[in-house]
Protein backbone atom coordinates (compact mmCIF):
# COMPACT_ATOMS: atom_id res chain seq x y z
CA UNK A 1 0.00 0.00 0.00
CA UNK A 2 2.77 2.32 0.94
CA UNK A 3 4.55 1.66 -2.51
CA UNK A 4 1.44 2.12 -4.06
CA UNK A 5 1.05 5.42 -2.43
CA UNK A 6 4.59 6.63 -3.81
CA UNK A 7 4.04 6.19 -6.86
CA UNK A 8 0.93 7.42 -6.94
CA UNK A 9 2.76 10.76 -5.09
CA UNK A 10 5.14 10.97 -7.83
CA UNK A 11 2.98 10.37 -10.45
CA UNK A 12 1.45 13.46 -9.29
CA UNK A 13 4.91 15.82 -9.10
CA UNK A 14 5.72 15.22 -12.15
CA UNK A 15 2.11 16.31 -13.66
CA UNK A 16 2.80 19.64 -11.42
CA UNK A 17 6.15 19.92 -12.69
CA UNK A 18 5.45 19.16 -16.19
CA UNK A 19 2.29 21.34 -16.16
CA UNK A 20 4.67 24.18 -14.48
CA UNK A 21 7.53 23.46 -17.49
CA UNK A 22 4.25 24.18 -19.94
CA UNK A 23 3.13 27.54 -18.20
CA UNK A 24 6.20 28.67 -18.22
CA UNK A 25 6.90 28.10 -21.71
CA UNK A 26 3.47 29.87 -22.93
CA UNK A 27 4.24 32.89 -24.28
CA UNK A 28 6.99 31.73 -27.07
CA UNK A 29 9.08 34.64 -29.94
CA UNK A 30 9.75 32.64 -32.96
CA UNK A 31 12.84 34.38 -34.85
CA UNK A 32 13.29 34.36 -38.66
CA UNK A 33 15.01 36.56 -41.33
CA UNK A 34 12.85 37.31 -44.50
CA UNK A 35 13.88 38.93 -47.86
CA UNK A 36 11.13 41.13 -48.44
CA UNK A 37 9.06 40.36 -51.50
CA UNK A 38 10.36 35.98 -51.38
CA UNK A 39 8.93 33.85 -49.96
CA UNK A 40 10.12 29.82 -49.97
CA UNK A 41 10.32 26.76 -47.86
CA UNK A 42 11.72 28.59 -45.12
CA UNK A 43 8.90 31.09 -44.52
CA UNK A 44 6.58 28.42 -44.81
CA UNK A 45 8.28 26.01 -42.32
CA UNK A 46 8.32 29.79 -39.60
CA UNK A 47 4.51 29.69 -40.66
CA UNK A 48 3.79 26.28 -39.96
CA UNK A 49 5.67 26.19 -36.33
CA UNK A 50 3.97 29.94 -35.63
CA UNK A 51 0.48 27.91 -36.37
CA UNK A 52 0.95 25.25 -34.71
CA UNK A 53 2.17 26.53 -31.70
CA UNK A 54 -0.77 28.75 -31.69
CA UNK A 55 -3.38 26.00 -32.54
CA UNK A 56 -2.26 24.23 -28.76
CA UNK A 57 -2.44 27.17 -27.29
CA UNK A 58 1.27 28.96 -27.09
CA UNK A 59 0.97 32.64 -27.30
CA UNK A 60 3.29 33.07 -30.38
CA UNK A 61 4.63 35.26 -32.17
CA UNK A 62 6.86 36.09 -34.93
CA UNK A 63 9.33 38.19 -34.95
CA UNK A 64 11.07 38.45 -38.39
CA UNK A 65 13.02 41.19 -39.36
CA UNK A 66 13.88 41.89 -43.36
CA UNK A 67 17.34 41.73 -44.28
CA UNK A 68 19.91 42.08 -47.61
CA UNK A 69 23.24 39.83 -47.68
CA UNK A 70 24.84 42.79 -50.13
CA UNK A 71 27.09 44.66 -49.76
CA UNK A 72 28.58 41.99 -48.04
CA UNK A 73 28.97 44.05 -45.19
CA UNK A 74 25.48 44.47 -44.65
CA UNK A 75 26.07 40.97 -43.19
CA UNK A 76 27.55 42.24 -40.49
CA UNK A 77 25.17 45.08 -40.04
CA UNK A 78 22.03 42.53 -39.86
CA UNK A 79 24.06 40.34 -37.08
CA UNK A 80 24.14 43.48 -35.23
CA UNK A 81 20.60 44.32 -35.09
CA UNK A 82 19.37 40.85 -33.92
CA UNK A 83 22.46 41.28 -31.38
CA UNK A 84 20.80 44.61 -29.99
CA UNK A 85 17.01 43.18 -29.73
CA UNK A 86 15.92 42.40 -26.33
CA UNK A 87 12.98 40.22 -26.38
CA UNK A 88 13.05 39.39 -22.78
CA UNK A 89 9.93 40.90 -22.37
CA UNK A 90 7.55 43.32 -24.57
CA UNK A 91 5.53 45.97 -23.18
CA UNK A 92 6.20 44.82 -19.60
CA UNK A 93 4.52 41.25 -20.38
CA UNK A 94 7.50 38.59 -19.92
CA UNK A 95 8.77 36.48 -22.94
CA UNK A 96 9.27 32.92 -21.94
CA UNK A 97 10.76 31.61 -24.94
CA UNK A 98 12.59 32.34 -27.98
CA UNK A 99 13.06 29.56 -30.85
CA UNK A 100 15.49 30.73 -33.56
CA UNK A 101 15.22 29.24 -37.01
CA UNK A 102 17.63 30.93 -39.34
CA UNK A 103 20.81 33.14 -40.33
CA UNK A 104 20.83 36.15 -38.76
CA UNK A 105 18.44 34.98 -36.13
CA UNK A 106 20.38 32.81 -34.12
CA UNK A 107 22.18 36.11 -32.80
CA UNK A 108 19.54 36.89 -30.81
CA UNK A 109 20.14 37.07 -27.16
CA UNK A 110 17.36 35.55 -24.80
CA UNK A 111 18.11 33.38 -20.93
CA UNK A 112 15.63 30.74 -22.52
CA UNK A 113 16.59 29.74 -26.31
CA UNK A 114 16.55 26.74 -28.65
CA UNK A 115 17.64 26.83 -32.42
CA UNK A 116 15.79 25.00 -34.87
CA UNK A 117 18.14 25.58 -37.93
CA UNK A 118 17.04 25.71 -41.14
CA UNK A 119 20.22 27.01 -42.87
CA UNK A 120 22.76 29.51 -42.53
CA UNK A 121 23.95 31.98 -44.79
CA UNK A 122 25.30 28.96 -47.33
CA UNK A 123 27.07 31.57 -49.76
CA UNK A 124 30.05 31.28 -47.36
CA UNK A 125 29.82 28.01 -46.82
CA UNK A 126 29.39 24.95 -49.01
CA UNK A 127 28.77 27.63 -52.07
CA UNK A 128 31.97 29.03 -51.62
CA UNK A 129 33.96 28.70 -55.06
CA UNK A 130 30.87 27.63 -57.41
CA UNK A 131 28.53 30.79 -59.03
CA UNK A 132 26.49 30.65 -56.81
CA UNK A 133 28.73 32.55 -53.95
CA UNK A 134 30.24 36.01 -54.26
CA UNK A 135 33.21 34.72 -51.86
CA UNK A 136 36.29 34.10 -54.43
CA UNK A 137 38.71 31.67 -52.31
CA UNK A 138 41.84 33.24 -54.54
CA UNK A 139 41.19 36.45 -53.10
CA UNK A 140 42.96 37.42 -49.80
CA UNK A 141 40.09 39.98 -49.05
CA UNK A 142 37.19 37.25 -49.29
CA UNK A 143 39.06 34.88 -47.38
CA UNK A 144 39.42 37.09 -44.51
CA UNK A 145 35.84 38.18 -44.37
CA UNK A 146 34.67 34.58 -44.71
CA UNK A 147 36.91 33.76 -42.02
CA UNK A 148 35.52 36.21 -39.40
CA UNK A 149 31.93 35.65 -40.68
CA UNK A 150 32.33 31.91 -39.81
CA UNK A 151 33.96 32.61 -36.56
CA UNK A 152 30.96 34.75 -35.51
CA UNK A 153 28.44 32.14 -36.47
CA UNK A 154 30.37 29.29 -34.81
CA UNK A 155 30.55 31.62 -31.61
CA UNK A 156 27.08 32.36 -30.96
CA UNK A 157 25.99 28.69 -32.40
CA UNK A 158 28.13 26.88 -29.74
CA UNK A 159 26.22 29.08 -26.75
CA UNK A 160 22.82 27.03 -27.48
CA UNK A 161 22.69 24.39 -25.18
CA UNK A 162 20.14 22.85 -27.87
CA UNK A 163 20.12 22.62 -31.48
CA UNK A 164 17.70 20.74 -33.96
CA UNK A 165 17.76 20.85 -37.57
CA UNK A 166 15.12 20.83 -40.03
CA UNK A 167 16.80 17.82 -41.75
CA UNK A 168 20.07 15.87 -41.40
CA UNK A 169 21.94 17.42 -44.44
CA UNK A 170 21.52 21.24 -42.67
CA UNK A 171 23.40 18.97 -39.64
CA UNK A 172 26.10 17.74 -41.82
CA UNK A 173 26.94 21.18 -42.89
CA UNK A 174 26.99 22.55 -39.12
CA UNK A 175 29.18 19.51 -38.15
CA UNK A 176 32.00 19.99 -41.24
CA UNK A 177 32.11 23.72 -40.88
CA UNK A 178 31.56 24.80 -37.35
CA UNK A 179 32.45 21.35 -35.52
CA UNK A 180 28.63 21.77 -34.16
CA UNK A 181 26.36 18.37 -33.08
CA UNK A 182 22.34 18.60 -33.46
CA UNK A 183 19.59 16.62 -33.60
CA UNK A 184 17.29 16.10 -37.19
CA UNK A 185 13.61 17.44 -36.47
CA UNK A 186 11.81 16.39 -39.32
CA UNK A 187 8.19 18.37 -39.56
CA UNK A 188 5.27 18.03 -42.41
CA UNK A 189 4.60 20.10 -45.46
CA UNK A 190 1.96 22.98 -45.54
CA UNK A 191 -0.58 21.01 -46.50
CA UNK A 192 0.02 17.58 -44.89
CA UNK A 193 -3.51 15.89 -44.65
CA UNK A 194 -5.01 17.52 -47.78
CA UNK A 195 -2.89 15.50 -50.19
CA UNK A 196 -3.95 12.41 -52.06
CA UNK A 197 -3.61 10.22 -55.20
CA UNK A 198 -6.42 10.02 -57.81
CA UNK A 199 -4.34 9.21 -61.02
CA UNK A 200 -0.97 8.86 -62.66
CA UNK A 201 -1.17 11.04 -65.72
CA UNK A 202 0.66 11.99 -68.75
CA UNK A 203 3.03 14.58 -67.38
CA UNK A 204 5.95 14.94 -64.74
CA UNK A 205 5.84 17.13 -62.32
CA UNK A 206 8.17 19.91 -60.96
CA UNK A 207 7.47 22.30 -58.56
CA UNK A 208 9.36 25.04 -56.49
CA UNK A 209 11.31 28.35 -56.78
CA UNK A 210 12.83 28.12 -60.36
CA UNK A 211 16.47 29.07 -59.47
CA UNK A 212 19.50 27.67 -60.78
CA UNK A 213 20.06 25.00 -57.81
CA UNK A 214 16.85 23.69 -58.83
CA UNK A 215 17.47 22.26 -61.88
CA UNK A 216 14.92 22.70 -63.76
CA UNK A 217 16.85 23.09 -66.80
CA UNK A 218 18.18 19.79 -66.52
CA UNK A 219 14.60 18.41 -66.27
CA UNK A 220 13.86 20.15 -69.87
CA UNK A 221 16.74 19.17 -71.53
CA UNK A 222 15.71 15.38 -70.32
CA UNK A 223 12.51 15.55 -72.01
CA UNK A 224 13.70 16.60 -75.27
CA UNK A 225 14.99 12.61 -75.45
CA UNK A 226 11.91 11.38 -73.91
CA UNK A 227 9.00 9.95 -75.89
CA UNK A 228 6.56 12.53 -77.33
CA UNK A 229 3.64 11.03 -75.14
CA UNK A 230 5.44 12.29 -71.88
CA UNK A 231 4.86 15.87 -70.92
CA UNK A 232 5.86 18.04 -67.85
CA UNK A 233 4.20 20.44 -65.97
CA UNK A 234 6.29 23.40 -63.82
CA UNK A 235 4.91 25.10 -60.78
CA UNK A 236 6.79 27.93 -59.45
CA UNK A 237 7.95 31.68 -59.76
CA UNK A 238 11.83 32.85 -59.86
CA UNK A 239 14.85 34.20 -62.02
CA UNK A 240 14.95 31.51 -63.87
CA UNK A 241 11.17 31.45 -65.42
CA UNK A 242 12.38 33.71 -68.84
CA UNK A 243 15.47 31.88 -69.33
CA UNK A 244 13.31 28.69 -68.84
CA UNK A 245 10.85 29.11 -71.24
CA UNK A 246 13.66 30.43 -73.57
CA UNK A 247 15.52 27.10 -73.30
CA UNK A 248 12.05 24.82 -73.97
CA UNK A 249 11.81 26.83 -77.50
CA UNK A 250 15.42 26.52 -78.03
CA UNK A 251 14.85 22.54 -77.57
CA UNK A 252 11.46 22.34 -79.59
CA UNK A 253 9.54 21.10 -76.75
CA UNK A 254 7.19 24.51 -75.86
CA UNK A 255 4.43 22.10 -76.84
CA UNK A 256 5.07 19.69 -74.36
CA UNK A 257 5.70 22.29 -70.99
CA UNK A 258 3.44 24.32 -69.29
CA UNK A 259 4.51 26.66 -67.27
CA UNK A 260 2.15 27.06 -64.53
CA UNK A 261 3.64 29.84 -62.44
CA UNK A 262 1.93 30.14 -58.69
CA UNK A 263 -0.78 27.93 -58.20
CA UNK A 264 -3.50 28.21 -55.18
CA UNK A 265 -3.09 25.08 -52.60
CA UNK A 266 -6.25 23.50 -54.53
CA UNK A 267 -4.44 23.35 -57.73
CA UNK A 268 -1.12 21.97 -56.12
CA UNK A 269 -3.18 19.14 -54.58
CA UNK A 270 -4.66 18.06 -57.66
CA UNK A 271 -1.09 18.34 -59.38
CA UNK A 272 0.00 16.05 -57.14
CA UNK A 273 -2.26 13.84 -57.27
CA UNK A 274 -2.79 13.56 -61.02
CA UNK A 275 1.18 13.45 -62.34
CA UNK A 276 3.23 10.23 -63.20
CA UNK A 277 5.66 11.23 -60.71
CA UNK A 278 7.62 14.32 -59.30
CA UNK A 279 10.78 15.63 -60.62
CA UNK A 280 12.74 17.34 -57.80
CA UNK A 281 16.50 16.84 -58.34
CA UNK A 282 17.92 20.67 -56.30
CA UNK A 283 21.72 20.83 -55.76
CA UNK A 284 22.20 19.83 -52.27
CA UNK A 285 18.81 20.68 -50.50
CA UNK A 286 18.39 21.39 -47.14
CA UNK A 287 15.34 19.77 -46.36
CA UNK A 288 13.14 19.91 -49.15
CA UNK A 289 8.83 19.82 -48.98
CA UNK A 290 8.93 18.72 -52.46
CA UNK A 291 10.42 15.10 -51.81
CA UNK A 292 7.55 14.84 -48.56
CA UNK A 293 4.43 16.18 -50.77
CA UNK A 294 5.32 13.48 -53.53
CA UNK A 295 5.45 10.82 -51.13
CA UNK A 296 2.08 11.47 -49.12
CA UNK A 297 0.50 11.84 -52.78
CA UNK A 298 2.06 8.60 -52.99
CA UNK A 299 4.16 9.36 -56.13
CA UNK A 300 7.76 8.18 -56.57
CA UNK A 301 10.38 10.93 -56.86
CA UNK A 302 13.24 11.40 -58.88
CA UNK A 303 16.17 13.10 -57.47
CA UNK A 304 20.06 12.85 -57.78
CA UNK A 305 23.19 11.70 -55.57
CA UNK A 306 23.63 14.97 -54.53
CA UNK A 307 20.82 16.80 -53.98
CA UNK A 308 21.49 16.44 -50.12
CA UNK A 309 17.70 16.51 -47.94
CA UNK A 310 16.14 14.51 -50.86
CA UNK A 311 18.43 11.52 -49.64
CA UNK A 312 16.78 11.24 -46.45
CA UNK A 313 13.88 9.54 -47.88
CA UNK A 314 13.80 8.70 -51.44
CA UNK A 315 15.61 4.98 -51.76
CA UNK A 316 17.01 3.75 -55.14
CA UNK A 317 14.16 1.85 -57.01
CA UNK A 318 11.57 1.37 -54.15
CA UNK A 319 10.08 4.49 -53.77
CA UNK A 320 12.08 6.63 -56.53
CA UNK A 321 15.23 6.96 -58.32
CA UNK A 322 18.15 8.47 -57.17
CA UNK A 323 20.36 9.35 -60.80
CA UNK A 324 23.74 8.93 -59.99
CA UNK A 325 25.25 11.81 -62.07
CA UNK A 326 22.77 14.70 -63.05
CA UNK A 327 23.01 13.91 -66.17
CA UNK A 328 19.78 14.35 -69.14
CA UNK A 329 20.05 11.45 -71.01
CA UNK A 330 20.49 9.34 -67.78
CA UNK A 331 17.14 11.23 -66.44
CA UNK A 332 15.36 10.33 -69.56
CA UNK A 333 16.11 7.02 -69.25
CA UNK A 334 14.42 6.70 -65.53
CA UNK A 335 11.91 9.13 -66.52
CA UNK A 336 10.65 6.69 -69.34
CA UNK A 337 11.08 3.51 -67.35
CA UNK A 338 8.77 4.73 -64.73
CA UNK A 339 6.66 6.96 -67.23
CA UNK A 340 5.64 3.51 -69.26
CA UNK A 341 5.57 0.95 -65.59
CA UNK A 342 2.12 2.42 -64.01
CA UNK A 343 2.40 -0.20 -61.53
CA UNK A 344 6.12 0.24 -60.56
CA UNK A 345 4.72 3.81 -60.15
CA UNK A 346 2.32 2.70 -57.88
CA UNK A 347 4.36 0.52 -55.54
CA UNK A 348 6.97 2.63 -55.63
CA UNK A 349 4.39 5.59 -54.45
CA UNK A 350 2.68 3.62 -52.02
CA UNK A 351 6.48 2.67 -50.30
CA UNK A 352 6.94 6.95 -50.08
CA UNK A 353 3.71 7.10 -48.30
CA UNK A 354 4.90 4.58 -45.93
CA UNK A 355 7.73 5.88 -45.81
CA UNK A 356 6.81 9.50 -44.28
CA UNK A 357 3.28 9.71 -42.84
CA UNK A 358 4.49 9.54 -39.64
CA UNK A 359 6.11 13.21 -39.69
CA UNK A 360 3.75 15.46 -37.41
CA UNK A 361 3.61 18.53 -35.88
CA UNK A 362 2.45 16.91 -32.57
CA UNK A 363 5.94 15.34 -32.22
CA UNK A 364 7.77 18.50 -33.42
CA UNK A 365 6.41 20.33 -30.66
CA UNK A 366 6.67 17.89 -27.69
CA UNK A 367 10.57 18.17 -28.70
CA UNK A 368 10.60 22.17 -28.99
CA UNK A 369 9.00 22.88 -25.97
CA UNK A 370 10.20 21.25 -22.45
CA UNK A 371 7.13 19.67 -20.53
CA UNK A 372 4.86 19.56 -23.42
Amino acid sequence: MKKRFNNILKGLKTKLSGSKRKEEGKTIAVCAAQVPFFKGGAEAHVKGLVENLKQRGYETELINIPYKWYPREQLLKSIQIWKMLDLTESNGKKIDMVISTKFPSYFVSHPRRILWLIHQYRQAYDLVGTPFSEFDPQKKKDREFRDQFIEMDTEVLKSYERIYTNAKNTGKRLKKFNKIDSIPLYHPPRLAGRYFCSAFGDYVLSVGRLDKLKRVDLLLKAIKHCDPEIKCQIAGTGPELIPLKQCARDLGISERIKFLGYVSDEELVKLYAECRMVYFAPRDEDYGYITLEAFLSKKPVITASDSGGPLEFVENQKNGIILQMPDEKELAQSIQKLFFDESKCRVMGEYGYQKVKHISWDHVIKTLIPGE
